[in-house]
């Protein structure tokens, strides 16, 4: 899953401090249920989210779902370093604009997303020789994307898949700086807008396994040290039948670190066309993480990545793969929406 994100133009969320009204529809639910996902979540103190990008704003089912049912918004790709920075030092912020505009018209939480990460760079990154000047760069990045967004952001992806597996990512950031660039994308990070929560987020680490063991020890040694970090974003893209079994306990483990726990880009995929069988596994699956974060004091917002699998990154990625969303190619609420608005409460 190393190119998941990039193949699909991905996103994120975050957690607000206000408690959003619970909407009530009568005869449709029992009396004082929520009935939407962010209202449901938002009655247990969580942002239920999704990735949004500009490409599909104009659709109308497609913005009309995501303005009902969701409170929290991560851009797909629109904040990216090739999106922001495509040439250096010369910052273009049209896009991710609109969309931060258009949550927090509608009083919605954002996730920034993402600051580093080794893919969908400008070009001119990669060509960087000298680690002092890739630092800078990097640190100037950081500062003006973060300075542009500031008071607007609640929580930021600040370094984006830094592990593969046990082990650093070889990316141009650990090849020119070395180990400590992550740190020093966290310490710039908090100068840059010292009120946001800054987030480590990486895939496959959604059980105990070697490398969400190894984030656990960097994160571990940040809070020792005094590094800046607040929270750690688990992407969940998991496969139906498939989640682990320690979810809750991994969840549960780092938040012992006294850091937030966000599930930042969640689906779950399976073979397409999609059986009945597997689209209530699917449920089932859904029901399970959503209870895992509520389980988990420290787990304040789960975000999907997307609204509808007629846009999901899934089928370009992983061809044969797809229906990982809670609205289907009609934009139909599916068995895991249901599930999943129970286990909210809704």
């Amino acid at each position: 899953m190393t190119n998941h994100r990039h193949a699909r133009r991905p996103i994120a969320i975050l957690a607000v401090s206000g408690v959003v009204a619970a909407i009530v529809i009568g005869t449709a639910q029992p009396s004082g249920a929520a009935s939407t996902l962010g209202s449901a979540a938002a009655a247990r103190g969580r942002v239920f989210a999704a990735a949004l990008t500009t490409a599909h704003l104009n659709e109308a089912q497609y913005t009309n779902t995501f303005d009902t049912e969701y409170r929290g918004l991560t851009p797909e790709n629109e904040m990216k370093w090739d999106a922001t920075e495509r040439s250096r030092n010369v910052f273009s912020f049209g896009p991710a604009d609109t969309l931060v505009s258009h949550a927090q018209a509608r009083g919605m939480a954002i996730r920034g997303h993402t600051l580093v990460w080794h893919s969908q760079l400008a070009p001119w990154v990669s060509r960087i020789t000298a680690g002092s000047d890739l630092l800078a760069a990097m640190r100037n990045h950081i500062n003006q994307v973060m300075a542009h967004f500031r008071g607007k952001i609640q929580y930021w992806d600040v370094v984006n898949e830094a592990f593969d597996g046990a082990n650093r990512r070889n990316s141009v950031f650990q090849q020119r700086i070395g180990n400590t660039y992550i740190e020093e994308a966290f310490r710039a990070a908090r100068a840059a807008d010292p009120a946001a929560k800054l987030c480590y987020n990486d895939f496959s680490t959604d059980g105990v396994n070697a490398k969400s063991t190894a984030i656990f020890n960097m994160v571990q040694d940040f809070k020792r040290r005094g590094v800046p970090i607040d929270c750690v974003g688990f992407q969940s893209h998991l496969i139906v039948n498939q989640v682990p079994g320690d979810y809750q306990a991994n969840l549960q483990r780092f938040a012992n670190l006294g850091v937030d726990v966000n599930i930042t880009e969640m689906d779950i995929r399976m073979p397409t066309p999609a059986s009945a069988a597997n689209l209530q596994a699917q449920a089932n699956n859904y029901r399970t993480v959503v209870a895992a974060c509520l389980a988990v004091a420290r787990c304040t917002s789960i975000t999907t990545w997307g609204v509808t699998d007629k846009f999901s990154w899934v089928p370009s990625t992983f061809p044969g793969q797809g229906a990982a969303l809670l609205f289907d190619n009609n934009y139909a609420r599916k068995a895991a929406y249901t599930s999943t608005l129970s286990a909210l409460g809704g």
